[in-house]
């Protein structure tokens, strides 16, 4: 599970590489720093695809989840909110 902290840096670093692309910058003239942690995040997303199985793992298939049950403030969550919020819906 994602600490605040960890939450706070994965927001920054993807606003960074949003600002880069509107730039037309490319991934390979970021930071090392910001490459590094997309790099670790993409990672941690396709590791929890290969060991998840059939069950929904990405902060989108959860959303799309919990749009399906209507779950309140949905869009305002992060994905270990969304995971929590569906196993006790």
């Amino acid at each position: 599970m994602a600490t605040t902290k960890q939450v706070r840096a994965a927001k920054r670093n993807v606003q960074k590489a949003q600002a880069g692309a509107q730039e037309k910058r490319s991934i390979a003239k970021m930071p090392a720093e910001t490459r590094g942690a997309l790099g670790r995040q993409g990672a941690a997303v396709a590791k929890r695809k290969r060991t998840g199985g059939s069950s929904p793992k990405t902060r989108q298939e959860l959303y799309d989840e919990a749009k399906r049950r209507d779950l309140p403030g949905r869009s305002k969550m992060g994905r270990d909110e969304l995971a929590r919020a569906l196993r006790h819906g």
